[in-house]
């Protein structure tokens, strides 16, 4: 089962709704003390189920999600990118989070890239931030590459609200320009 929602390609990935046969990767990504540090921390297998329940029903009931991004060369699972918007979120947000084995090969900035164009012309959004805690400077990286620049301080719903976060961001029409 996958949940309802487009699938979106680019040169080297698949972006499509999170599918049930993704927990194992989900798992793995907050299993890793590295590749969780920054989106929650290092939880168990049944959180990593909740995770990607609630992606799905994202899904279902607002009409977005973060996507699952697979490998087209190997149809690897390898992290979950795109819009979120949880309730008390401080935006329309565009992120990212990709198992330890995927870093470094671009595919953060190659699937937000993707989902941002999405979201813009799918969603309308006028405005994308990236909420990035000051010590992630890799993401931080990912956010200029995009195009986006630092808004300053944001704060995020319980039970993240005593977490130190950057908001980065740019609106539609910055995007727009750039990818010209």
């Amino acid at each position: 089962m996958i949940a309802p929602g487009p699938t979106l390609q680019t040169a080297r990935l698949i972006l499509r709704p999170t599918a049930l046969e993704d927990l194992d990767g989900f798992a793995a990504l907050i299993a890793d003390p590295e590749s969780a540090r920054f989106i929650g921390g290092v939880q168990p297998r049944a959180m990593a189920f909740r995770a990607m329940s609630a992606m799905a029903g994202s899904w279902a009931l607002q009409g977005f999600s973060m996507f699952s991004v697979l490998e087209k060369s190997t149809g690897q699972w390898v992290g979950r990118i795109g819009p979120w918007m949880p309730e008390g979120w401080p935006g329309t947000e565009v992120g990212w989070g990709l198992l330890r084995s995927a870093w470094g090969k671009g595919y953060a900035t190659e699937a937000a890239t993707a989902a941002i164009d999405w979201a813009f012309e799918t969603l309308a959004w006028t405005r994308v931030i990236h909420c990035i805690a000051p010590e992630n400077t890799p993401s931080a990286e990912v956010a200029r590459r995009l195009g986006s620049t630092l808004i300053g301080p944001t704060k995020l719903p319980p039970p993240y609200d005593t977490a130190v976060i950057e908001a980065w961001g740019q609106s539609r029409e910055e995007w727009r320009a750039r990818r010209k």
